[in-house]
């Protein structure tokens, strides 16, 4: 069957190497489309849940996609983001055929574009704002501060959570706190000059026009591959929020890739999934940011 071409395709907190990670349905998503540039915007490796010993046979032929939709002309952006921050010393450094940045903007059909995961804002939601005014400078130290943050909070035991409350059931992210996220990217994407502003890190997959007195500004956030299957694709100067639950054709590509996994693959990747799920004991395990 014929792959949808896109001109821009987006994931991010794909969390691989963790069992909350849907690798199977990600992998059918990737051989589904045939995308100009592919960006990848920040958790697509956990490195943090890596130290686990877990990397199933599904997780690993989802990397091996990338690589190969990259070799076959794919411009392959990967984006740092807080769970795979060992790659920020990397800053526009390119790791083959794929580029590795913090943060990325393009010029879409005039539109200014900002793409960057969106963990900067840990640090605060409000001093995060003015730090910004200083440009690339400013987003580096932003990005410093969020990680010595989290460093303090695990000297006192504790995890840097910007999204939890403990009023709500685990895993649970607070909407309210959502909402002020959101609220806090488009306004510095609009003080910015920014038309566009791609992320993710919540978790929460929204496309939304955010106004202020200074002007207004479109909020993209691609979701993840945990709980909502989801991602950002561009095409005929529009973009469109992807879900796999309503993707007719996704079973189609499912059984295409289940035929290229040889045995042995299969019965390892089935024995992790059901590994998984017992651990898992039907809890989402990604509910520290």
């Amino acid at each position: 069957m014929k792959k949808r071409r896109l001109e821009i395709a987006v994931l991010s907190d794909v969390h691989l190497g963790s069992y909350a990670c849907h690798a199977e349905e990600l992998l059918t998503y990737l051989s589904s489309i045939d995308p100009k540039i592919l960006i990848l915007n920040g958790d697509i490796l956990d490195t943090k849940k890596m130290s686990n010993n877990y990397f199933p046979p599904s997780h690993l032929k989802v990397v091996k996609k990338i690589f190969s939709l990259a070799s076959k002309g794919t411009k392959v952006h990967f984006i740092t983001g807080n769970r795979d921050e060992s790659f920020r010393k990397l800053d526009a450094i390119y790791m083959g055929f794929i580029k590795v940045s913090n943060h990325l903007t393009l010029k879409l059909n005039g539109k200014n574009t900002l793409f960057f995961h969106g963990d900067i804002f840990d640090f605060s939601f409000k001093h995060s704002q003015w730090l910004l005014n200083f440009g690339n400078t400013g987003f580096k130290t932003l990005l410093k501060l969020s990680i010595l943050k989290t460093k303090i909070f695990g000297l006192f035991g504790k995890k840097n959570k910007p999204f939890s409350n403990p009023d709500l059931k685990y895993g649970k992210r607070d909407p309210d706190l959502i909402s002020l996220f959101e609220r806090s990217v488009a306004k510095m994407a609009i003080n910015q000059n920014y038309d566009h502003v791609v992320c993710g890190h919540s978790h929460f997959p929204n496309k939304q026009i955010f106004e202020t007195p200074k002007g207004e500004c479109l909020y993209l956030n691609s979701g993840d591959w945990v709980e909502h299957m989801t991602a950002l694709e561009y095409s005929f100067k529009r973009w469109k929020l992807y879900r796999y639950e309503n993707d007719k054709l996704a079973s189609f590509y499912m059984d295409e890739e289940l035929k290229s996994m040889d045995i042995n693959e299969l019965i390892a990747t089935i024995t992790h999934r059901k590994l998984r799920e017992k651990q898992n004991d039907g809890k989402d395990e990604i509910n520290d940011i």
